[in-house]
């Protein structure tokens, strides 16, 4: 079934990957990112062109997922364009490197903004929509970080993935009795195909992030990512992500995975991820709610 989707933060990394990867699926698919007509213009540029090369209908969006007019606005141009919308890809997201100290609770607020809340605008904006269709889709790409294995100096990207990733547990049981699925994507330490790494923030106390740098973890920072580039096989390729993605979406009603994990590096997510999610199913059953852990057909 031909599906309208929403890809958030489909600038550049998994986002772009993951569009372009569901739009050749057949799918119409619209990558929203912001300054559309700014900084981002050879962006849609370069987009628009592709999606003629490869002829399909991939459309881009202005929407700003830490601002709420933009998300709305996004949103209702979507559902204007096409008369409804099937599918969110919550991939928004940004990334910070250095001790946890060293960021100030602005950056955090400001990391779990763009991370966690972002995620809030879309669904309060889309959910509407797919309420009243009674069928729709949430695609949730959270991360490894939440559960495996967890480097030192990424504390602030961490904890947003892990609230992220519990956020959409929450929101599986709470949208399952309209129709609406769930499917929760893990990837791994990509250190290569993305900006994450590339990208990433500093802190903004740079004097305690000095002592880190000068004292006794002095060239902890360089080992801990030289250690997770070395973790990530030579073939690991991020497109794998839009892959599954697309893969997902393609699937019938019913059939669609809660959790896809997409880990070259084997950091250890999987099982502590499966204990969690077989934890939350018996506790339903326990509660007499057994029927929210799977979407209910319209």
């Amino acid at each position: 079934m031909k599906e309208v989707i929403l890809v958030t933060g489909a600038s550049s990394g998994f986002g772009l990957l993951s569009a372009q990867s569901l739009a050749r699926a057949g799918h119409t698919v619209y990558a929203s990112m912001r300054e559309t007509s700014g900084r981002n213009a050879p962006q849609v540029a370069a987009v628009n062109n592709w999606a003629k090369e490869h002829g399909v209908d991939l459309r881009t969006v202005e929407l700003d997922v830490s601002d709420d007019a933009s998300v709305m606005s996004g949103v209702e141009t979507v559902v204007a364009q096409t008369g409804r919308i099937d599918v969110i890809v919550h991939n928004a997201g940004h990334m910070v490197f250095g001790p946890a100290e060293a960021f100030t609770p602005e950056q955090y607020a400001q990391l779990y903004d763009i991370n966690v809340l972002s995620t809030q605008r879309v669904n309060r904006a889309a959910l509407p929509h797919l309420r009243e269709q009674g069928r729709g889709l949430l695609v949730w790409v959270s991360s490894s970080s939440a559960r495996g294995g967890t480097p030192p100096f990424l504390a602030p990207y961490f904890a947003a993935k892990a609230a992220m990733d519990s956020l959409a547990v929450s929101y599986a049981a709470e949208v399952a009795r309209w129709g609406i699925e769930t499917s929760i994507v893990v990837p791994g330490a990509f250190t290569k195909g993305t900006n994450h790494f590339a990208h990433a923030g500093s802190p903004a106390d740079t004097v305690v992030a000095a002592a880190y740098e000068s004292g006794p973890y002095a060239g902890v920072a360089d080992q801990a990512l030289k250690g997770l580039a070395a973790l990530e096989p030579a073939d690991a390729d991020a497109g794998a992500v839009a892959v599954a993605i697309a893969d997902l979406v393609n699937l019938p009603f019913g059939r669609r995975p809660y959790r896809v994990f997409i880990d070259p590096s084997q950091d250890g997510a999987e099982e502590v991820f499966r204990i969690g999610d077989r934890v939350r199913r018996e506790m339903f059953r326990n509660i007499g709610l057994k029927d929210l852990l799977a979407p209910r057909q319209s």
